[in-house]
């Protein structure tokens, strides 16, 4: 039984996919099922696939600097779609003056360029498990 399903997602007009993919494959191999969406997601595509696929964590990774904009709107649809618990994590190029932006947002972690990548599966891992064991039934 995988640990959990997590949702990959490159949103905004971004098309560079080597780290997302790089991050997919390693997730997957520590256990998780993963979903990736593809290239130019907008956070509506987002939201449904997250539906539809009963993802317990989205990751979603932009490099284009239109995350202020798009993972608040995201988390918006998610909590519209009554799915607001599921955990967000972002991954690309956020200025650390953005990074409380997010998290204020609702985004629980935010992960940038040199970020070991044993701190991004140790995250996932905790988040993954407390939204199945805890949040996914909170209203």
């Amino acid at each position: 039984m995988p640990k959990g399903r997590v949702l990959l997602a490159k949103i905004g007009l971004d098309g560079h996919d080597r780290g997302i993919k790089l991050i997919a494959r390693i997730l997957m191999e520590v256990g998780f099922e993963v979903i990736y969406t593809g290239l130019r997601q907008n956070p509506e595509a987002v939201v449904k696939a997250a539906l539809q696929e009963d993802a317990d964590l989205i990751g979603i990774s932009i490099l284009s600097g239109s995350h202020k904009w798009l993972l608040p709107r995201t988390i918006e649809l998610l909590r519209k779609n009554n799915i607001g618990n599921v955990p967000v994590v972002v991954g690309g190029v956020v200025p650390d003056q953005d990074v409380e932006l997010l998290k204020a947002a609702g985004v629980r972690a935010v992960f940038t360029p040199g970020v070991p990548v044993n701190e991004i599966i140790q995250t996932i891992e905790f988040l993954v498990s407390r939204y199945r064991n805890e949040e996914r039934f909170i209203k």
